[in-house]
């Protein structure tokens, strides 16, 4: 009997691949942390303590089979463990990077529990995917045997790429119709390169090209085609747009030129990334460069902006949140790295008027803002802010970056489909048992339903929604067959 290679986490301390110093980092959009050496990786992974529950696989969305592969790579048997990693997730080099390990897998680690630092799963995750490209591991989609039937999925985000991925190795026909001129949706235009660096993923839509499946981009459903002209070119539809329209804060002086919102912000940086020539960096109105930049929010999309910011060189950034930072909705790591690079938090503080002036008169040069405080928990379970009376006081800004969460768009309205039910947050209406919509045939997935949330979210629907397609799908060619004789 050999040595156990695992149940090492009482001699072995928990360790991170190396990130690089806040002073390098803010100067450019790299990836912030470096990728472990196979030692190192074989170190982390031989921490897990292999629990009867995995705690790790119950709290990570798409029930990843964490342990098994923890275990293969602390043996040395990476292969395989890409394999397992590669079951259950479409993108596990992606969820690596951008999952809230400390909300999920490993904010639940029982080692965590126990004192010792929960085990790195992201950071592996991510060191056994990214492996796995570099030595040809990772396999072309091979389409199945062909059915005959044709597939339109709109929307190229997680969830909609996961869905496209399973359906065509079903053998369907998939096309893909994205309103963006590359495909990848918030993952290619929402999240900075520092976070995610692009060529991660075009090279899963590269796969998914290569494997035959049809991207049309720059297709607006209702411009281009209406929803139910798709319906009569497709044998099924998937719905998987998430969510775009930017919450507004009501207040006055909210028109002023320079408050911009946080979408608009982060794809011009990202086009910019990608070499586009984009107008709103040329004319400035959507870079920091030399800006005293104020965001509002405290989700993640605020830490992406803020973060952003700072690299564009920005004069100083200041996050203001109306809660205080125990209770904010984003990734306690992203507040501290921002914190790191520079970022100046605004605790239990909420703005009640933007201030201009200038040579126009109409560009913002200020935010009013007041003191909050904490008073009962509201719905959600954390403690609602209120206003503490009389604490005004007033932050310079020349760009002000709205980042208050995302709701739905009128898809009704946009697509053409008045019959297209939604619920009373705009999302769509869904029969939870089949995932399809009030309109046969059109299913539906991701933020779109659920409203915004993770991209772990997102595959997990798209992984549920393909069963209930291919059913569909089934059943309709069966009855097809039937009528025809």
């Amino acid at each position: 009997m050999g040595e156990n290679p695992m149940l090492k986490f009482v001699v072995r301390e928990q360790s991170y691949p190396d990130k690089r110093s806040a002073t390098e980092r803010a100067a450019d959009f790299g990836e912030i942390y470096g990728r472990y050496a196979v030692p190192a990786a074989e170190d982390q992974a031989a921490r897990c303590s292999q629990c009867g529950v995995p705690y790790c696989a119950v709290h990570c969305p798409l029930q990843n089979h964490i342990p098994d592969w923890l275990r293969l790579t602390a043996e040395g048997r990476l292969r395989e463990a890409y394999e397992i990693s590669n079951l259950t997730s479409t993108m596990p080099e992606i969820c690596g990077r951008i999952c809230p390990q400390d909300r999920l897998c490993e904010g639940n680690c029982v080692i965590e529990f126990s004192g010792h630092g929960a085990v790195t799963i992201g950071s592996v995750e991510k060191f056994i995917t990214d492996t796995a490209w570099e030595e040809g591991w990772v396999e072309p989609v091979v389409p199945g045997k062909p059915t005959g039937q044709s597939v339109g999925i709109i929307g190229a985000g997680p969830a909609g790429l996961t869905v496209a991925e399973y359906l065509r190795v079903a053998g369907h026909e998939v096309h893909v119709y994205d309103r963006h001129d590359r495909a990848g949706g918030l993952l290619t235009y929402g999240i900075p390169n520092f976070k995610l660096e692009k060529p991660v993923i075009m090279r899963r839509v590269d796969r998914l090209k290569d494997g035959g499946i049809i991207f049309h981009q720059g297709f607006d459903v209702g411009r281009d085609a209406t929803l139910e002209e798709l319906r009569d070119r497709h044998d099924a539809l998937l719905i998987a747009t998430g969510v775009y329209k930017a919450r507004d804060v009501k207040m006055p002086g909210v028109g002023a030129k320079g408050v911009v919102k946080a979408l608009d912000y982060l794809i011009a940086s990202n086009r910019a990334g990608f070499g586009d020539v984009v107008e709103s960096h040329e004319d400035g109105s959507l870079l920091a460069t030399g800006k005293t930049v104020v965001v509002i929010g405290g989700g993640d999309t605020a830490m992406d902006c803020v973060r952003t910011a700072m690299r564009q060189g920005a004069k100083s950034v200041k996050c203001v949140y109306r809660r205080d930072r125990e209770n904010m909705p984003g990734s306690q790591r992203e507040v501290a790295n921002a914190e790191e690079e520079g970022v100046e938090f605004v605790w239990l503080s909420a703005p009640v008027a933007f201030e201009s002036g200038g040579a126009d008169g109409d560009a913002v040069t200020a935010i009013r803002a007041t003191k909050m405080r904490l008073g009962q928990p509201d719905a959600s379970g954390r403690r609602a802010p209120e206003p503490d009376p009389g604490s005004e006081f007033t932050l310079e800004a020349d760009l002000v970056i709205q980042a208050l969460g995302f709701d739905p768009e009128e898809l009704p309205v946009m697509f053409g489909a008045q019959d297209l039910a939604v619920t009373r947050w705009g999302t769509l209406r869904i029969d939870h048992r089949s995932m399809m919509t009030s309109l046969d045939g059109v299913f539906a997935a991701g933020d779109i339903v659920r409203g915004a949330s993770l991209v772990v979210w997102a595959i997990r629907d798209g992984r549920d929604v393909t069963e209930h397609m291919h059913r569909y799908l089934k059943e309709k060619a069966v009855a097809a067959k039937e009528a025809a004789e």
